[in-house]
């Protein structure tokens, strides 16, 4: 029996994968999605519903590629039927988050913000102990990824798109002027072009891709990591329709981050996590869920110190997983009919709908992408990636 083919099989049904398949199928083309489970499940990077919207960036193009996003989060909300960002604003502090230079990125890329000085800002928010100056833009908010993942794949799939669950990948080669896929259980779909938007899986599926030695190469060294977010309540809970601000605090030694935990925690508190401080593990195969009980101590330490309008007494915990760069760039690069997706270093979410343009972009060749996501060409012109 032959394998069915279609133009266009993205590999992975998470934000950056589904925003593709939206995107291809949208332009008219053929498209499957094959997901090794579920869309948005929890061993990936996409799940639930309290993911960071925020403008500040020490580069002003991330600022500005944040701006250009909002397009498409406008008709995803369209599509949903319901806002997908939930306006809440973030605060940014701390001796290394370095809030002046942020305010100097958000003013040249035209985006609204105050600088405040820690007392002016203990006045507005006494939720919060600010160590230093603060900045604030109000156009931050909470992305519920996983509804923004379904109202994705539910739009793919409204302009042709096949959507295969529990189908995980275990390789593919080329096969005349595409790829023949094949998976677990050995069943087979063909592909003229292969996207493949893995998340914490895809340091696993590149030695099986049949790519080039020299693409491979130039790709920069992926670190998968098991997170751990904790959910701490508040101490006295927000009036209906009110949040806390989203924010990001940066000192030496250690990065964390907070927002209104949403459905992920009943609306009871707030999720915090510190980035980039759970373990290292091959890829997302090796996660195991365990929650650090140090890790946990070290997280009830900073909510006693820095946020006395929690709890310090975490109601729920969980893990995810984050893929890293080593600069925080995003990889969208392609050859001999593959494109791989990575935007990854836990700040990806925030351009959906921008990464499944450009991927597409990317994939059918109709338009380009910033070369900093293309580590091939950094490398085929002699340079360091």
């Amino acid at each position: 029996m032959a394998a069915d083919a279609f133009d266009y099989v993205v590999v992975g049904a998470g934000l950056a994968g589904a925003a593709t398949a939206w995107q291809l199928a949208a332009r008219g083309h053929q498209v499957a999605v094959v997901e090794r489970s579920v869309p948005a499940n929890d061993a990936g990077s996409s799940h639930g519903s309290a993911r960071i919207f925020r403008y500040a960036y020490a580069e002003a193009e991330y600022s500005a590629w944040v701006k250009e996003s909002l397009a498409g989060w406008e008709e995803l909300a369209r599509l949903a039927g319901q806002p997908l960002i939930t306006p809440t604003g973030c605060v940014d502090y701390g001796q290394d988050r370095r809030p002046h230079e942020l305010a100097d990125v958000l003013e040249r890329t035209g985006i609204g913000h105050e600088l405040l000085s820690a007392e002016e800002a203990r006045g507005r928010w006494p939720q919060f102990a600010f160590d230093t100056e603060v900045l604030w833009h109000q156009g931050a908010g909470v992305i519920d990824a996983h509804e923004t993942v379904h109202t994705m794949v539910r739009a793919a799939v409204g302009h042709g798109a096949r959507l295969y669950e529990d189908w995980d990948l275990a390789g593919a080669r080329r096969s005349g002027a595409g790829y023949l896929l094949t998976n677990r259980r050995g069943e087979q779909l063909e592909a003229g072009h292969l996207v493949v938007a893995a998340g914490g899986w895809l340091p696993g599926l590149l030695g099986g891709l049949d790519l080039p030695a020299e693409f491979l190469a130039a790709l920069p060294a992926f670190t998968v990591r098991q997170e751990t977010a904790f959910h701490f309540p508040y101490r006295d809970q927000p009036a209906p329709g009110t949040f806390w601000p989203t924010f990001i605090h940066k000192r030496p030694g250690i990065q964390t981050y907070g927002l209104p935990g949403g459905r992920d925690a009943d609306f009871r508190g707030q999720k915090l996590a510190e980035f980039n401080g759970g373990r290292t593990i091959p890829d997302a195969s090796a996660q195991d869920g365990l929650i650090d009980p140090a890790h946990r101590a070290r997280i009830i330490d900073y909510v006693k110190q820095y946020l006395p309008g929690l709890v310090p007494e975490p109601y729920a915990e969980t893990t995810c997983l984050f893929t890293n760069t080593p600069n925080e760039d995003f990889i969208i690069d392609t050859a001999d009919g593959v494109t791989v997706l990575s935007p990854c270093s836990g700040h990806g979410a925030k351009f959906a709908p921008l990464l499944g343009s450009l991927a597409a972009d990317l994939a059918t060749g109709s338009a380009v992408v910033p070369a900093r996501f293309r580590p091939s060409l950094a490398a085929a012109a002699g340079r360091p990636a």
